[in-house]
């Protein structure tokens, strides 16, 4: 096969079949097609697209790139959840515990966070002890006898994505929809997974801040995912503010805690059962959504969902003391207040400025070779459509002393507007998309 010809159809409009993509993904991966011909495609991906087939097939070609999960002779049904990443987005480390009371293995593979977006392995850093790293052997034993594990991406484990995602971010093609949809789905149908309950976000502290290129996104995760064999539907959730209060990784656990508890913030909670109740409908462990959230919150409420959180993290060599002394998880030596300059309402945030903020006290990376203090952080107190007063404190500021704190402060002024006009409060939930439907 000719590689630039290939290119060259994918340039001018034209499709690519299945053994044309596996010529040029293994060919790449092998070393005999050079990288900046696999650029070059990657670019004519972005401007002119894959049909649904395409898109479908290199989805599997990259699934199948590496190391891929099996778990069949683990009893119950096998479902995930993928985020697409937010602000605050701490839903991971309540949901794997929460289904898995109800009955549902969740293997969850999951990354860190780079930019405005965090990482749940990030988060569970925080946590003493923890071990993301297991072998298929410890994971195998851990979903028998827990029901969920969240584990790190390793080299083997999908490398086709990492190649082609290391390519994405420095050839501007991150934000093509048929490669967003081929990385996620890719990793998920390698992780053994059966079924599958996407958030897909939109807004200013989305990757995709359009509802309308989010709902295009959510509807392709649906459909290729349904190709691919796995259950799946998508809730387009917003992200025009932080999701609950804390953005940082000690913080985020202990919100994570909090809710597991029965309590954190409403639309944490509201959103973590919501995708958990798709995930117990498409594993059949519920007849509907409306079943499956009041079975979720009994489990909440009762505490249940609580212990299988103490019994994975310990499982996987974390410190379950934390649920009841969460000093152990640390704690930003200094706190600062952001207040407010004058009455008003809150009119609207700037969700990634808050990310951003966030990691200029080292809460998160803005490049991979960047520590990250776990301790640090903000605690966004206030919410869209609020009424303020002068002098109230609306973000708590945990750092440091003060590194990141001038920088912080000042993209925090610009991402909190404030106003005399009413507004109304943002829902969190704008759409569902689902094959089922």
């Amino acid at each position: 096969m000719n590689t630039p010809e290939l290119i060259r159809r994918k340039r001018e409009g034209g499709t690519l079949s299945e053994e044309e993509l596996r010529f040029l993904i293994e060919g790449y991966l092998a070393g005999g097609i050079e990288e900046y011909q696999i650029s070059a495609l990657l670019m004519a991906v972005f401007f002119q697209g894959m049909t649904p087939d395409e898109a479908a097939t290199l989805t599997r070609i990259m699934m199948n790139s590496g190391r891929t999960y099996d778990w069949s002779t683990v009893p119950g049904p096998k479902s995930d959840k993928h985020s697409t990443g937010g602000v605050g987005d701490k839903v991971s480390l309540i949901l794997a515990p929460l289904v898995a009371a109800a009955g549902i293995v969740n293997p969850m593979v999951s990354g860190r966070g780079l930019g405005h977006s965090g990482g749940t392995l990030d988060k569970l850093d925080a946590v003493p002890g923890y071990r993301w790293n297991l072998s298929e052997k410890e994971l195998k034993a851990q979903l028998e006898k827990v029901g969920c594990a969240i584990i790190g991406q390793t080299n083997d484990f999908v490398p086709a994505d990492k190649r082609l995602y290391a390519l994405r971010d420095v050839t501007a093609t991150v934000e093509s929809i048929p490669l967003i949809c081929a990385s996620i789905l890719s990793k998920k149908a390698a992780s053994g997974t059966e079924s599958l309950a996407m958030d897909v976000k939109c807004g200013s502290g989305a990757f995709m801040e359009s509802e309308e290129k989010a709902r295009a996104l959510a509807e392709q995760l649906v459909a290729i995912g349904t190709q691919l064999g796995l259950k799946t539907s998508a809730l387009l959730t917003q992200m025009n503010q932080p999701l609950g209060i804390t953005v940082g990784n000690a913080l985020e656990v202990r919100e994570s805690i909090d809710v597991l508890k029965g309590g954190g913030p409403s639309d944490t909670r509201g959103i973590t059962i919501e995708l958990c109740a798709e995930m117990l409908v498409l594993a059949g462990r519920a007849p509907g959504i409306d079943p499956a959230k009041k079975t979720l919150v009994e489990l909440l409420d009762s505490g249940r969902a609580l212990e299988k959180f103490t019994e994975w993290i310990e499982a996987q060599g974390g410190d379950p003391h934390i649920v009841d002394n969460s000093s152990l998880l640390g704690s930003a030596p200094d706190r600062t207040s952001f207040v407010a300059k004058d009455n008003g309402v809150i009119q609207c945030m700037n969700t990634r400025q808050i990310g951003v903020a966030a990691n200029m006290l080292g809460a998160g990376r803005m490049k991979t070779t960047d520590d990250v203090d776990p301790a640090v952080g903000l605690e966004v107190l206030v919410n869209v459509g609020d009424e303020i007063e002068k002098g109230q404190e609306l973000v708590r500021i945990h750092h440091r002393g003060g590194k990141g704190l001038n920088d912080c402060e000042r993209l925090l002024a610009d991402a909190v507007e404030t106003g005399e006009d009413s507004v109304r409060s943002l829902q969190p939930i704008l759409h569902r998309v689902s094959a089922r439907a």
